[in-house]
């Protein structure tokens, strides 16, 4: 079901009409928080766009953070890659939208990782 969510956003994303997406504009990174659930703590990481940060035990990518032109502090959807560091099984690919985390959200027994806003400047 993931892998079919995850591939109908990014064909909605792609099919969207050339001025709907001009009006989204890309940031220079993105506020990320993690939250392990055995203890509650939580973290939150700046991680600029192509570089890579260790979240809870789990190596996050961000690749791009997009939000509405109009709107900028609005609903941020960014593109991550999240693998385990021994393994380096990927864990979670794709977007994920802040304002509905779960929609394409990270599958793991013990960690969630999610997209807060978008950096602009």
């Amino acid at each position: 079901m993931k892998p079919l969510l995850s591939a109908a956003l990014t064909l909605c994303l792609s099919c969207l009409p050339l001025a709907a997406q001009d009006e989204a504009g890309s940031g220079q990174g993105a506020l990320l928080r993690a939250l392990d659930k055995v203890n509650g703590r939580t973290t939150d990481v700046e991680l600029q766009s192509g570089d890579t940060a260790q979240m809870m035990g789990l190596n996050v990518q961000l690749r791009d953070c997009r939000f509405p032109a109009e709107n900028p502090t609005g609903d941020a959807f960014a593109f991550l890659t999240i693998t385990e560091p021994d393994s380096n099984k990927i864990r979670f690919q794709g977007w994920m939208v802040a304002s509905s985390p779960a929609l394409n959200a990270l599958d793991h027994n013990r960690y969630d990782i999610w997209v807060i806003r978008c950096i602009t400047s």
